[in-house]
Formats: C-alpha cells, sequence, structure tokens
C-alpha cells in the first residue's frame, strides 16, 4: 500500500476505480483552516487519458509492480505504434491512442521503456527529457519586448513547442515529456 503523501512522478498505482495509472505531477496544498489534499496529474496507462484530481493525505492504494524492458520505436502505421525488444528482437505494436501524448515524442529509433504487467506489454515510459531537432520555426523579431519572448516551433516530431527567439530550424533542444516545455538548446 502507498499513501497518496508518497506519491512522486512516474509512481503507478491502481486508482479507486481500479483503473492502472501513473502520477505525471503531484503537489501538496495546504491553506490556513482547510484539511490538506494532493492534487495529481494521473496518465491512466490503459486509455493514455490524463486525469486531474486530489487525495486527501490518508488515502491508500495499492502500488503496481511493473517491469521494465528496453524497446526501440520503429514506426508508425497510422494506427499502431511498432516497438522491437532490444534483447530479444521480438517485435510488438501497441495502439496510438493507447500512448497518448508520449506518441507526440516518438522518432524512428528511439529507445524507451516498455512497461509489463504480467508479462504483458502494456504502455511506454519515455525519459523525463528528449532531445529533439526543430524542423520548423517562425522567424524571431526582436523589437519593442520585454522579458522572456517566445515563438513557435515545430520539432521532427512534429509536436509544436515554445522556443526563446534565438532558436533556429536544424538546432537540438532539450524538451521535458511531461510538460512539453523547452528546458535549454542541447550541446553538441
Amino acid at each position: 500500500m502507498i499513501l497518496s503523501t508518497n506519491f512522486n512522478p512516474g509512481t503507478i498505482f491502481k486508482n479507486e476505480n481500479n483503473e492502472i495509472v501513473q502520477v505525471v505531477t503531484c503537489q501538496h496544498h495546504r491553506k490556513s483552516q482547510a484539511r490538506a489534499v494532493v492534487r495529481v496529474k494521473l496518465l491512466n496507462m490503459e486509455t493514455g487519458a490524463i486525469i486531474e484530481t486530489s487525495y486527501r493525505p490518508e488515502d491508500k492504494f495499492h502500488e503496481v509492480s511493473v517491469q521494465k524492458r528496453e524497446k526501440t520505436y520503429m514506426y508508425s502505421d497510422g494506427k499502431l505504434a511498432h516497438f522491437m525488444d532490444t534483447q530479444s528482437y521480438e517485435q510488438m505494436e501497441i495502439p496510438l491512442e493507447k500512448l497518448g501524448d508520449a506518441a507526440k515524442f516518438l522518432v524512428e529509433n528511439m529507445l524507451v521503456h516498455g512497461l509489463y504487467l504480467n508479462d504483458k506489454f502494456f504502455n511506454i515510459q519515455l525519459p523525463a527529457n528528449i532531445i529533439m531537432e526543430v524542423a520548423e520555426s517562425e522567424p524571431g523579431v526582436r523589437g519593442d519586448s520585454t522579458g522572456n519572448v517566445t515563438k513557435n516551433a515545430k520539432l521532427v516530431s512534429g509536436l509544436e513547442v515554445k522556443v526563446p527567439l534565438f532558436i533556429n530550424p536544424g538546432d537540438k533542444i532539450k524538451v521535458d515529456t511531461r510538460t512539453f516545455e523547452y528546458l535549454e538548446r542541447a550541446k553538441e
């Protein structure tokens, strides 16, 4: 059993509806006279849906033990994402809608962790941040602006993120896979 106060990003457990979910973000809140709550953003591992909810600190859940095996993303045929196990070279696929937002980061030959529950491949786990190449970006125009000015950029995977003005097509950037935010320019 795991208490909601012990949640960390990446924790996988069965929620009150008996669904297997993974913690994306969690925050502990306490307002003066109000009762403390743990606000969480959860990823449903079966459907890929994001759920935002809150729990009391004393709420207990069954932690799910999953095995991780390294996989190589090969390609997508529009409905299924195809992976290859790096140890056994076995090929398997998973529906794109089940991957949720993780599908937006997949590029050919990318290494990910395949998550197994009862020896059944059911989802993937991406690293916390990924280095990707910028395919297109709006021209950066300096002018009468103050503060942190950003522009839209499209990555090679098709994902769009906000980046600083100095980022150009062909640059490699580090992106947070949980928040879809630009972190920094990647070191060459």
